[in-house]
Parts: C-alpha cells; sequence; structure tokens
C-alpha cells in the first residue's frame, strides 16, 4: 500500500465544504487517487463526480466502505456519525482522517482510539486552525524560547451572529453534542494547547449560556444547511478556566451569537516570564502580524512576526498521507491528540452542567495505561 509507484486510494465521506476541502487536497497529491465519495445531496454527488472523475459515487457511506478498495478515508459529516463511520473504516483496515470536533463525547472518541489501536491504522483529527501561518511562526517563537515559560493564555472565538443554521444538527443536542463550544471552541483549545506545547490539564471551570438562539436570534446562513425543525438544544456562549498541572492556565471563550462588534474574531494572548504575544485575526484574515512584547521596563523590544503562508485543510491532509506512509509509526497516529481535546470539553459540559470544578484524571485524557 502506497510507496513504490503505488497510490493510496481516498474515499470521502460528506459532500459539504469539508468534505470538498479534503477532495480537493487528496485531488491534488501525486501519492494519492480520489477513488470514491459519499453523500445525500445527489445534484451534488454527481457534479463532483464529474469534477473529479469519479465512478464511485455512494448514497450511504456503509456502501461505500463495504465495496472496499479503500486505503484512506476522510469523515466530513454531522458530529454524531464520527465514531460510527470511523469505527467501521477502522474495522475494515481503512486510515481515517476525521473532521472536528473528534466526536459527541469523551466516551465516542475513545472507541475510535481503541478501533484504530485494535485495527493498527492511522486515526487523525482535521485541527486545520493550528496550520494558520500566523500560528506556525507564534509557535516557532515560543519553542525558542521568545516569551520564557508561558503562564497564563486567554483565547477565542466569539461571533456576532454566527449559529451556524438555526434548526440544523448543529443546534440538535443529540446530532451535535453541543454548541459553539465544541464546534469553534474546541480549534481555540487545540491551537491554545498547541501553542502551550501541551500541557496535561488538571481541571476546569466552566459555565454556558443559551440566551439568543433559543429566541430564533443569531442565526446565520453562510451554508445552506437543511432544517430539521429542531429547538435550540445548545449553548450560545461559553466560557471555561483550564487549569494545568504545571500551574500554567488558560481562559477560553466561544460564542455563535453575542451582541459584539459584527463578523468573527479570534485569536489568543500569552504572558510569559520573559515576554508576550497577541494574535486577533477578525473575519479569517490570513495575513496577520504577530505582536511580541518584551524588554523590561521603559527599554520594550516589542515587534511583529510576519505569517507564513496558511496550510489549512491540504496541510492537515499531507500530515495524513505522509502519516499513513510512515508504517513503522502508525501506532503513534492514533487519535489520542483528539481524544485528549474531547475529554476536555466533556469536562467543560460536565462543569457548567453542575456549577462545579471539575478535575481531570490522567486517563481520562487517553494517557496510556
Amino acid at each position: 500500500m502506497g510507496g513504490h509507484g503505488v497510490k493510496l486510494r481516498a474515499g470521502v465521506v460528506g459532500i459539504g465544504w469539508a468534505g470538498q476541502a479534503h477532495m480537493a487536497a487528496y485531488h491534488a497529491m501525486e501519492d494519492v487517487e480520489l477513488v470514491a465519495i459519499a453523500g445525500m445531496e445527489e445534484d451534488v454527488l454527481a457534479e463532483l463526480g464529474q469534477t473529479y472523475g469519479l465512478s464511485r459515487l455512494h448514497r450511504e457511506w456503509q456502501e461505500m466502505i463495504d465495496a472496499g478498495e479503500l486505503d484512506v478515508i476522510s469523515v466530513a459529516v454531522p458530529t454524531f456519525l464520527h465514531a460510527p463511520i470511523a469505527v467501521a473504516a477502522l474495522e475494515a483496515g481503512i486510515h481515517v482522517l476525521s473532521e472536528k470536533p473528534m466526536a459527541r463525547t469523551a466516551a465516542e472518541a475513545l472507541e475510535m482510539t481503541e478501533a484504530a489501536r485494535k485495527a493498527g491504522r492511522v486515526l487523525e483529527v482535521a485541527f486545520n486552525h493550528r496550520r494558520r501561518g500566523d500560528i506556525t511562526v507564534l509557535k516557532q517563537a515560543i519553542d525558542n524560547g521568545e516569551l520564557g515559560r508561558p503562564y497564563h493564555a486567554r483565547a477565542y472565538w466569539m461571533r456576532r451572529a454566527g449559529i451556524p443554521s438555526l434548526g440544523s444538527w448543529f443546534t440538535n443536542q443529540e446530532m451535535s453534542g453541543g454548541g459553539p463550544l465544541i464546534d469553534i471552541g474546541v480549534h481555540v483549545l487545540d491551537y491554545a494547547l498547541h501553542l502551550l506545547g501541551d500541557p496535561e490539564v488538571h481541571s476546569v471551570s466552566a459555565v454556558t449560556h443559551s440566551e439568543l438562539g433559543v429566541r430564533g436570534l443569531g442565526g446565520s446562513d453562510w451554508a445552506a444547511r437543511r432544517s430539521l425543525e429542531s429547538d435550540y438544544e445548545v449553548e450560545d456562549l461559553a466560557s471555561a478556566l483550564i487549569r494545568f498541572s504545571n500551574g500554567a492556565s488558560l481562559i477560553l471563550e466561544t460564542s455563535w451569537a453575542a451582541y459584539r462588534p459584527n463578523g468573527d474574531e479570534f485569536g489568543i494572548t500569552l504572558y510569559g516570564t520573559d515576554g508576550g504575544a497577541e494574535l486577533r485575526v477578525v473575519d479569517y484574515e490570513s495575513d496577520v502580524p504577530v505582536k511580541i512584547f518584551s524588554g523590561e521596563g521603559e527599554e520594550h523590544t516589542d515587534h511583529e512576526l510576519v505569517p507564513v503562508e496558511n496550510g489549512n485543510h491540504p496541510a492537515v491532509v499531507q500530515t495524513f498521507i505522509e502519516h499513513v506512509l510512515d508504517r513503522q509509526n502508525w501506532a503513534a497516529y492514533d487519535g489520542s491528540v483528539g481524544l485528549k481535546r474531547a475529554a476536555i470539553i466533556d469536562a467543560c459540559y460536565l462543569s457548567a452542567a453542575s456549577g462545579r470544578e471539575v478535575v481531570l484524571e490522567q486517563n481520562q485524557q487517553g494517557a496510556s495505561a
């Protein structure tokens, strides 16, 4: 499989924006051939089949997996389907790249990781925000010691009116697993942990608020979603204080809808023993300089870092394929990064529901016993 001139055969389940990003990435790679896609919208399915010259167009994901002849698969569908599709694919010996969030709960994420370990296959989660050019240069600066030891950070993603279609699967608790915390907050959590060197989480204290969506406010039509006529069952704003075992801390704030300036804004502010940093992105700009604050007293040596080019989905898919081709190290790519994120999100929801701090046990974060 792969290497020696044999192309990896790829399939994509889900034909929305994310699925199409995966298709384009596979199609552009020399050592991969996109051979099959699965999706419910027949006209879109047919159109994409024509674009990529595919003979295998499936209405059902089970049918696509059962038909075999696949080495890798991308899962880009509503969250409640991530675990069943990933587990079925892994059991069929197929390597899996899942969209974020990994699953609705840490229990489902653990099922996926265990299936990957048992099958001896690669399982990864598409955290494309950590592949942004600004995050990349900020990570290099931190790793080079420019901030000293980072001890506190504030990371956020806030929207004015960005609920991904009221009444769709996104706002249905059973299908999505939650609101902005699990949807866009997981990106923020991932890039913050990535920048901080993936410290172990000790505990979380979180609150969630549902004030606008329940009143039919804050909806967005940025993507046409099939309405399920679902009630608004999830939060529209969440905030968490995350304490790390090394003494550092993170405040995470995320919302789909809030009375604030228009558009989307995400970023991170870091405070370290020898310097600080700030990244603020408005409406997905990609050439935002990263501010570095350093120097003592009035002797400032503040400066800005110029971001490298954004990696995004193509970089995520490229890395996934590199890991699939790195056969001796498959065991290292078992989805445990996504599982850790899922355990933290779970703890945040539990804390918000119970009104108390939740301590994460080491084993909850997917550590090997």
